[in-house]
């Protein structure tokens, strides 16, 4: 990989996509095989989140851990930002500090890319606004890879919160690039404008998209991105799209569950389901840290050490 930075999937091409993936299960074997690296040692790995993140963050602190990089975690809520201190301002101060690669998670979209533009350090894309989440959607791809090998002709229902989700955006994009077939599901009110342009089907009855579907990946409802009332309760909400396991018998034999986390038990899925047989959850947070050591390990490839 050429690139110095991964801001979104629509900034990927397919090779680059493959690259990735190929990698990502490379080093989840490594992870299996409880084996360490060197080939970041000597660099430094930043990250700077100005949203809370349990899952993201610890992912990327591992995952530059097992390839032997230095990391510093910026508590935004404690540094200079505080003070009126821009990204920009920020960026160049890391880039002082001889950081490598800057992880940053921004609630405004194109944050980002903002920062790559003005830093020399490669910065990886952790979530911006309602944006992207290009690293979520590689760790669900790998996941069902993983189970399935080839996603050509797989059917994905992507189920809930679609308007206030980067982890949609991205998984519509790079499913839709591996050839599967995705449909989004919601009610109107929590169906972004034109999400149909990014090549994916739209629905808003769920017992029937969820019809023979290989992967059921419902959302997290984002409570806290909402300015308005999208549904008129909780209990409704669930009524009529939480993911429960009398509507999964309508998928294929072999489906799985995947969830991006954290769960809203017994509002977008029950914790029947969540802790079933058919669920990956659990698979899908190691497979986040080996998707993150690939990223890291690409985009600082002409770095010295041994895998």
């Amino acid at each position: 990989m050429k690139r110095k930075d991964i801001l979104g999937i629509k900034d990927l091409s397919k090779s680059e996509v493959n690259e990735i993936l190929s990698t990502a299960n490379a080093m989840r074997e490594t992870i299996d095989r409880n084996e360490r690296s060197t080939v970041l040692r000597g660099r430094t790995v930043a990250t700077l989140f100005y949203e809370n993140s349990t899952r993201t963050r610890n992912s990327f602190e591992s995952a530059a851990k097992n390839l032997g990089a230095t990391t510093m975690s910026i508590s935004v809520a404690a540094s200079s930002v505080q003070k009126g201190e821009s990204l920009v301002d920020t960026g160049k101060t890391l880039d002082a500090l001889k950081t490598d690669v800057i992880i940053i998670r921004h609630s405004v979209a194109g944050s980002p890319r903002l920062l790559a533009e003005n830093v020399k350090a490669s910065v990886i894309n952790a979530g911006d606004g309602m944006n992207e989440h290009p690293s979520q959607a590689f760790l669900d791809a790998l996941t069902a890879q993983r189970k399935f090998g080839s996603l050509a002709g797989k059917k994905i229902v992507i189920v809930g919160d679609v308007k206030h989700s980067r982890v949609a955006r991205s998984d519509v994009l790079l499913f839709g690039m591996l050839g599967a077939n995705v449909t989004v599901c919601a009610p109107y009110t929590l169906l972004p404008q034109g999400i149909d342009s990014m090549g994916c089907d739209v629905d808003s009855d769920f017992d029937r998209a969820i019809e023979g579907a290989d992967i059921v990946l419902p959302l997290r409802l984002q409570l806290e991105r909402m300015d308005q009332a999208f549904f008129s309760s909780r209990e409704e909400y669930s009524y009529y799209y939480g993911v429960t396991q009398k509507r999964l018998a309508a998928c294929a034999d072999d489906y799985i569950v995947m969830h991006p986390g954290p769960i809203n038990r017994d509002a977008e899925i029950t914790g029947e389901v969540a802790d079933g047989d058919h669920s990956v959850i659990e698979e899908q947070v190691t497979n986040g840290v080996a998707v993150r050591m690939a990223m890291l390990q690409l985009l600082t490839a002409n770095v010295g050490g041994e895998l």
